[in-house]
């Protein structure tokens, strides 16, 4: 049997992290994963860019039961730390849009990084590693496909179920429930919507045109791209507004919004325009998207035939159109998963179990979940930094 002072179940971000921190302290530490390589969801992060994290990280990009948990992990990690990490690697970053960060190489740079942090901190790691059994004794006791291990603490940072494809499991869940540890309900999380049946007849022929709109749901409301696809709507503002939206509830949609379309149509009338209301609406929406919407939601006729009152409404439906999804995608779809292990039964200081001395979580697993933009990712390497200060 092969003793450790940390093993940590998952060589993604925040375990990975984990490791390197605990390995500063002179632990030494051993990681194990069931993949071939080390970091898989980071590898397809920000479309091989790598979308690290967001200069304007804030608790509240971040949903949980307790809202105030993550603030602990994010006021003692910071986006500067990261950015001095990758600066001390050599690792070459840009700003795009809302303060989203992403390697201007790829992210296998980031991946690099994290092997050569571990490998100057003695960091074990051993893939191809599937979990057969957790014990608790005196110590922690795993026993692998690769032998039996042995350890004081134990960290899991085995992500959530987003991405299946690429190993994703509930392991780390079913190891919190093992323990007597509470999870909440999961569920997907920065994922496309699904028509209804009538709307899918209606709008499938839409699919591949996007438009800048803005949407609302919960109290919450977000502005970006929205794209149509051939079973309902994706793009970063649909993905964004998905993490707050619950079944059967619909989601309002502004199809212009900064403009004032109903001053426009005004402006025409008094200039006494015969122009049908779907080809004036062509001049903002692309074509195809202003007729089909015209021909569900309102009789389109030239625009001096409307009254007053008819387009104050027709207006009024333009920058809040109703939608009622019928579900969103699956998990294999889904950026993220909402909800994890109950952040009551750990320390927000420490990311330990209350329950039982030594025993960690971090990233994904717990029921922390960012907003798209490298919120995610920062959620992992922060709750993997302060994990690493204690396992």
């Amino acid at each position: 049997m092969i003793k450790k002072d940390v093993i940590i179940i998952g060589a993604g971000a925040s375990g990975m992290m984990c490791a390197i921190e605990s390995g500063k302290r002179g632990r030494t530490v051993l990681v194990l994963d069931h993949a071939e390589k080390i970091g898989k969801k980071i590898r397809i992060s920000g479309g091989g860019k790598c979308n690290f994290t967001n200069i304007n990280i804030h608790s509240t990009n971040f949903i949980s039961n307790n809202p105030h948990f993550c603030k602990s992990a994010l006021s003692r990690f910071s986006p500067r730390d990261f950015i001095a990490l990758l600066e001390k690697h050599g690792i070459k970053y840009e700003e795009r849009e809302a303060g989203q960060l992403f390697c201007t190489g790829s992210s296998e740079e980031i991946i690099r990084m994290l092997e050569k942090e571990s490998n100057d901190t003695a960091v074990e790691i051993i893939l191809n590693c599937h979990i057969k059994e957790i014990k608790k004794e005196d110590s922690f006791i795993v026993s692998t496909d690769n032998g039996i291990f042995q350890s004081g603490s134990l960290v899991i940072a085995t992500g959530a179920l987003s991405y299946p494809q690429i190993g994703a499991s509930g392991m780390g869940h079913n190891i919190a429930k093992q323990f007597g540890l509470k999870v909440t309900e999961l569920k997907t999380a920065l994922v496309p919507f699904i028509f209804s049946r009538k709307d899918m007849t209606i709008f499938s022929e839409l699919s591949g045109i996007s438009i800048d709109g803005a949407i609302k749901c919960n109290k919450m409301e977000f502005r970006g791209s929205i794209l149509f696809t051939h079973r309902g709507l994706s793009g970063p503002a649909i993905l964004q507004i998905s993490s707050y939206w619950k079944e059967s509830e619909t989601i309002v949609i502004d199809l212009l919004p900064g403009i004032d379309i109903f001053g426009i149509f005004i402006e025409r009338q008094l200039n006494k325009s015969k122009i049908d209301m779907h080809n004036l609406l062509s001049e903002f929406l692309p074509s195809r998207l202003a007729k089909i919407w015209c021909a569900s939601n309102i009789k389109s006729k030239p625009v001096n035939q409307y009254n007053e009152k008819e387009l104050k409404t027709i207006a009024h439906q333009i920058h809040n159109w109703e939608i009622k999804p019928n579900t969103t995608e699956d998990f294999k779809t889904a950026e993220a998963t909402l909800g994890g292990i109950d952040t009551d039964e750990l320390s927000s200081k420490t990311m330990e179990s209350k329950k039982f001395k030594g025993l960690y979580f971090t990233g994904e697993v717990i029921d922390v979940t960012g907003q798209l933009g490298g919120y995610n990712l920062h959620w992992a390497w922060a709750s993997g930094f302060v994990a690493g200060q204690y396992a």
